[in-house]
């Protein structure tokens, strides 16, 4: 006869505390391309209108010396209301960079002052000011002031007046802040609910939802971290299972188009040091004698320690560089081609209405095929990032064989 199966617990796991490159050069070649040929066709329009001007100038100038100054005021008026149709202009790039940073609101649509957003709390520290609290909404999308802060062209919160060189610190709930914490609140509702039926069900299978959950965690502890930490995988695992969790939760937020999605989180360097940061601390403190000895007395010739010490203690710090540096280049990658291949409507509808209409089609078609894409690359980073990080700790924790 043979066993029945028995059901593991999870309960223990959530009780406990706890190509694309060349795509992107293709984009990016494709919009400097694009970029390039409007701005001849501008700069040329532009050239010829001056030379007209100047010729009928030169006439008004032999025939009446006080048309000169009226007709130089007029043009002077057409120049800049020119310049400030130009600045109005669909910018690709800006538009791009502006969806993939940070923010102090949560833009929903629109452009300009025509924008709908949801605003967001200002909390900001200055020595002669103390802690100062208010709603992003001041600012009017960057077009004003407020208590003596203004938002630069970067949208960074800045001294109004810029003689002004005091430290500011901004500890503001910004659309990453949000999205983060969204993000986190979505893992502990799935979590505890998890949990609790699992106290109610014991021994039984899952039932919906969280049927559906259960193999993931599986695959996280039978397939990355038993095979890469080995018998101290319990100890470990609820690390593992939150950095997974955060990572692809946070991937696929960031795929939905609207709210509470749309922010780029783990496309944040920031955020992802911060991950990288942990994983490092958590490698090197539970790190046992064998991982340093084999760092710092390697089984080499004495000679050759001027040579393979500081290769392991640079290949220590680099292990998290490299978990930084592949999260967010893939995931904020991801985010331009599909930005970059909508934004081909606009571009060519800049130059022909006709020409926008024609292109809409395949950009529309390469937009969804990048973004089903994107949600098997939304897996894949945390698998990796979570592999990896597993790996690196199995190596500190490893015990010597003779």
């Amino acid at each position: 006869m043979g066993h029945k199966k028995k059901m593991p617990d999870f309960s223990t796991i959530f009780t406990t505390s706890t190509h694309r490159k060349s795509f992107v050069t293709a984009v990016f070649l494709a919009f400097f391309a694009v970029s390039a040929w409007a701005s001849h066709d501008k700069v040329a329009s532009k050239e010829v209108g001056t030379s007209t001007t100047s010729n009928h100038d030169v006439a008004i100038e032999s025939h009446n010396n006080a048309d000169v100054h009226a007709t130089e005021s007029h043009a002077d008026a057409h120049g800049a209301e020119g310049e400030s149709h130009e600045s109005e202009k669909f910018a690709p790039g800006k538009m791009i960079m502006d969806h993939i940073a940070d923010a102090h609101d949560w833009h929903l649509w629109g452009e300009g002052h025509g924008s709908v957003s949801i605003p967001l709390p200002v909390i900001i520290y200055t020595a002669s000011k103390g802690i100062t609290l208010f709603s992003s909404s001041h600012f009017e999308h960057g077009h004003a002031a407020y208590e003596g802060f203004r938002l630069n062209e970067e949208g960074k919160v800045v001294w109004d007046d810029a003689s002004n060189t005091e430290a500011i610190y901004d500890i503001s709930l910004t659309k990453n802040v949000v999205a983060m914490l969204i993000a986190v609140l979505t893992i502990l509702f799935i979590a505890i609910g998890m949990a609790n039926a699992y106290k109610r069900n014991k021994g039984k299978a899952p039932k919906g939802f969280h049927n559906l959950v259960e193999p993931l965690i599986l695959f996280i502890r039978d397939d990355v971290a038993k095979p890469s930490i080995g018998h101290k995988t319990d100890k470990f695992m609820p690390l593992l299972l939150t950095v997974f969790s955060f990572i692809f939760v946070n991937n696929v937020f960031g795929l939905i188009p609207i709210f509470p999605g749309g922010a780029n989180v783990t496309g944040n360097i920031a955020i992802t040091m911060v991950l990288a940061l942990v994983i490092f601390l958590t490698v090197n403190l539970n790190g046992n004698k064998y991982y340093w000895k084999h760092i710092f007395l390697p089984d080499v010739p004495v000679w050759m320690y001027v040579i393979i010490i500081p290769i392991e203690v640079l290949g220590v710090v680099l292990k998290p560089f490299v978990l930084m540096l592949r999260l967010f280049a893939n995931i904020t990658a991801g985010h331009i081609i599909i930005l970059g291949f909508f934004s081909l409507i606009f571009i060519f509808g800049a130059m022909n209405q006709g020409l926008g209409y024609a292109v809409s089609p395949l950009s529309v078609a390469f937009t969804v095929f990048m973004g089903l894409l994107e949600m098997l690359v939304a897996f894949l980073q945390a698998f990796v990032f979570t592999l990896l990080s597993a790996i690196y700790i199995g190596m500190a924790v490893e015990e010597h064989h003779h």
